[in-house]
């Protein structure tokens, strides 16, 4: 009886944060880092969001009109000038501004839609998973860039097009040659100190570039958990009425202040995207 009682009492604190930081995983993760482990649900709200992104631009692009636009179009007119101008006044080759610029627009409408996740209630939809799957038990996190290697990969991706853009840009002779010949000058026993600032530059980029959007992602979806925990305890013993209007303050405060941090990182996630690739532009 006392073991019954054991598996139907309800989590604790920890307990109950450890379970909403698992991810729904194809398999079990052994190690810091296992590649063979996929994080299902980090890739299936990535690129529902994704596609749910593009649909809202595409959307916006057909139904442009000429004549005075509704609260809609004049948005997204509004964020493609507002990108369009960062743009111009960062990456100066216009050839390229044809791509970077959308690509820019669309990180940071990609991004914002998965910050976005963050204020959707705590237990909705793990919730909903659980009623579907039937297992009470069922992991499921819905924040895409709270997980490390989702942002990782992003910015491992915004890397690979900086490479890119240097070889095409300076050609992969001129851009072997700054490899070594920058920062401090060319001079022949500097190339290895050179090449060592070089790749100590990428690397720092890339690694603080995915782990700024992901430590304050994460941050965010911790208090909302904390927050979700002063609702339970009230719930469960119904007898700290000042945690339940603690609650519903804190957590009011806290959603409506997030909405300025989703949409800043963001942005910042844009921004360095088009100085970074700018930089690729740029000869030392």
């Amino acid at each position: 009886m006392a073991a019954e009682g054991h598996e139907t009492a309800a989590p604790t604190a920890g307990e109950y944060i450890i379970h909403h930081l698992q991810h729904l995983q194809n398999g079990t993760q052994n190690g810091i880092a296992d590649f063979s482990v996929v994080n299902m649900d980090s890739l299936f709200f990535s690129i529902l969001l994704g596609v749910l992104g593009c649909f809202f631009l595409w959307r916006a692009a057909k139904s442009a009109t000429s004549g005075v636009p509704g609260r809609f179009q004049a948005a997204v007119e509004i964020l493609v000038e507002v990108v369009a101008d960062q743009a111009k006044g960062i990456v100066h080759n216009a050839n390229s501004r044809k791509l970077v610029a959308p690509l820019a627009l669309t990180v940071f409408v990609w991004i914002f839609l998965m910050n976005a996740m963050d204020l959707l209630p705590v237990d909705l939809l793990p919730w909903i998973w659980q009623q579907i799957t039937g297992d009470h038990h069922a992991k499921l996190r819905v924040v895409p860039t709270a997980d490390l290697s989702m942002t990782m990969g992003l910015s491992v991706g915004v890397l690979i097009t900086c490479l890119i853009y240097n070889v095409k840009m300076k050609g992969a002779g001129g851009w072997a040659h700054e490899l070594v010949a920058a920062p401090f000058g060319d001079k022949v026993w500097l190339y290895p100190v050179n090449f060592a600032m070089q790749l100590i530059e990428f690397v720092a980029k890339t690694v603080s570039h995915g782990m700024r959007l992901f430590g304050n992602m994460y941050a965010g979806e911790l208090i909302f958990m904390l927050i979700a925990l002063m609702g339970g305890a009230w719930s469960l013993s119904a007898t700290g009425i000042g945690l339940a209007i603690g609650h519903i303050i804190a957590g009011s405060v806290w959603a409506i202040f997030h909405i300025l941090i989703i949409t800043l990182q963001a942005f910042v996630f844009m921004m360095l995207t088009l100085v970074y690739i700018g930089q690729a532009h740029d000869a030392h």
